[in-house]
């Protein structure tokens, strides 16, 4: 077990590592760094697998890996914790860091300084976010990716990408100051900032000092919606993630997720249903504030006409869709919404990649690569229709022309793409919203009669989860027309295989996960039991104890 607790820690000290390494290297290595840089997340997905296996297999009892890194106990050191939600959180960064990387090799890792660097300081940012289990430590960790991520948006320049970037920096250093704030006002009143340490003092507050608490936790919670991108603190995310390049933006599809994660993780162990006067505070904010940001999204994506802002919406969508599914406090919603989480981003990912690929297609290759020796092989065009081809009025031929490789390729992903995103069977979409809205009318699971009749909240996630599914086919079908339907004269694009490899990845992985949803459905239902049932993630914490030094050996002659 000591073993496995200190593999805890490769996850942040292996891209730490790397990035320190490729500084060193300077900006004359390029092809070496990209290199280095997939070799290091690759390893980090492995890492990441090997650990959410090892909490899949073991008892429920024992599905908590704990690491103290200074040897201190808990609350007083600092302390790593590896579940069930922070092991898939983990494999799902690793899987989307190989996938934006793989994308960025073929030409964006070049297109300005320290990209690699900064890619493994944004990974390591996120892998400590999910793995800390105290407020100092995840404010931290919230810091280290903020500041990769002010670099990673600007990579590229552009106007547009400065003006988006300025907006990000301003909102993100005004969240920050709101971290602060609320995590000093929860010290202030229980004098500690472990998580499990929390959740065992917040019960005890006295009832003077429960309104400072709630206040610190709000302050606290403001801070981690504006990631979450809950309305209308979501102002900024659209401009800027339709700015960034392809492969951050891809990335930065996870980034929504950590202030949900911080959310979840905070709300379940301070204000579960043991937390006293404080169980289940700000639920009902959740809710509401999920629906509205899922009814102005949903009407939001239908006015978009770039597939890079309706690829920004549609995360809105979702993280619409997962503040109300979380705000129920409902296991079996909760595990539904893990299910559609996953989906959700893997699909979202693949998208934003896309997106470029697509709009490419629109300029008509203008902007040449620079290396063409891992392009895909010329597409088919067909220049004079054989005879016996029926024409049509402008002498083309109607029928029997050989639809280029490369345009193949985009239409048959755009529309994997729309299907996981709107919800269209069979694909997971399908199945994560089927299990949503099945959760909400059978909290208790299927063939259980439900103990209370579905609330007004409740009709309106339902309405709202098949509202905006038609909302996002009406748009994805406008943008499909116009991309592929419409003809025009223009020569079909030239893609490099890694361009393709990552959404042919992300696209598999989401096939993969429809044709086994039950073990992965599974796996998600468990982790919410554990999130609503917080005893063992705190005994777990607290009874971690340090590794005992050598002991001094006495070596004097007795008399």
């Amino acid at each position: 077990m000591s073993g496995m607790s200190q593999l805890i820690a490769a996850p942040i000290l292996l891209p730490l590592l790397t990035a320190a390494l490729m500084l060193l290297l300077g900006e004359k290595h390029r092809r070496v760094k990209a290199r280095l840089n997939l070799l290091s997340t690759a390893a980090g997905l492995g890492i990441a697998i090997y650990l959410l296996l090892w909490v899949r297999t073991q008892g429920q009892a024992e599905s908590f890996g704990v690491y103290l890194p200074g040897n201190w106990p808990a609350p007083f050191g600092i302390v790593l914790v590896v579940d069930h939600l922070s092991a898939l959180l983990l494999t799902l960064t690793g899987v989307i860091g190989i996938s934006a990387l793989l994308f960025a090799r073929a030409r964006w890792d070049g297109a300005g300084a320290s990209f690699h660097a900064l890619f493994q300081i944004q990974l390591m940012g996120l892998y400590g976010a999910f793995l800390t289990a105290d407020l100092f430590n995840l404010f931290v960790f919230f810091e280290v990716l903020l500041a990769a991520s002010y670099g990673l948006l600007l990579h590229g320049s552009g106007r547009a990408r400065v003006r988006a970037g300025l907006h990000y920096v301003a909102i993100n250093l005004f969240a920050s100051s709101l971290f602060l704030i609320g995590a000093a006002m929860l010290y202030g009143v229980t004098g500690t900032l472990n998580l499990a340490d929390l959740a065992l003092k917040i019960p005890l507050v006295p009832e003077a000092d429960r309104g400072l608490l709630h206040a610190g936790a709000a302050i606290l919670a403001i801070a981690f919606l504006v990631k979450a991108g809950i309305w209308p603190l979501n102002f900024w995310l659209v401009p800027a993630y339709a700015s960034a390049s392809a492969p951050v933006a891809a990335l930065f599809a996870i980034m929504t997720k950590v202030g949900l994660y911080a959310l979840l993780r905070l709300w379940t162990l301070l204000f579960s249903g043991q937390a006293g006067a404080s169980a289940h505070f700000g639920g009902q904010w959740l809710v509401y504030g999920g629906l509205v940001t899922l009814a102005v999204a949903a009407v939001s994506i239908l006015a978009a006409q770039r597939l890079e802002r309706m690829a920004a919406l549609s995360i809105l969508v979702s993280a619409g869709t997962l503040l109300g599914a979380v705000g129920f406090a409902q296991p079996a919603l909760t595990g539904a919404a893990l299910f559609y989480l996953v989906n959700s981003t893997l699909a979202l990912c693949a998208l934003f990649l896309l997106a470029e690929l697509i709009e490419r297609s629109r300029s008509a290759n203008e902007a040449p690569l620079e290396d063409e020796e891992g392009a895909l092989p010329s597409p088919l065009e067909s220049l004079h229709p054989p005879k016996g081809i029926n024409l049509d009025d402008q002498q083309k031929a109607v029928i029997g022309q050989i639809i280029p490789w490369t345009m193949a390729f985009l239409g048959l992903s755009f529309i994997a793409c729309a299907l996981l995103i709107i919800g269209m069977p069979p694909l997971s979409g399908f199945v994560a919203k089927l299990n949503l809205i099945s959760a909400l009318f059978n909290p208790l699971g299927l063939g259980t009669p439900a103990d209370q009749p579905l609330s007004a909240a409740g009709w309106a996630l339902v309405t709202l989860l098949v509202l905006s599914g038609m909302a996002s086919l009406i748009a994805f079908g406008r943008v499909g027309i116009l991309r592929f339907w419409k003809p025009e004269e223009r020569p079909s694009p030239v893609l490099r295989r890694y361009e393709c490899l990552p959404i042919v990845i992300l696209l598999g992985l989401c096939i993969f996960v429809s044709l086994r949803a039950e073990p992965l459905l599974r796996y998600t239902q468990d982790t919410a039991a554990s999130l609503q049932a917080p005893t063992a993630y705190i005994e777990a914490v607290m009874a971690a104890r340090p590794i005992p030094g050598p002991t001094t050996v006495d070596t004097q002659v007795q008399p």
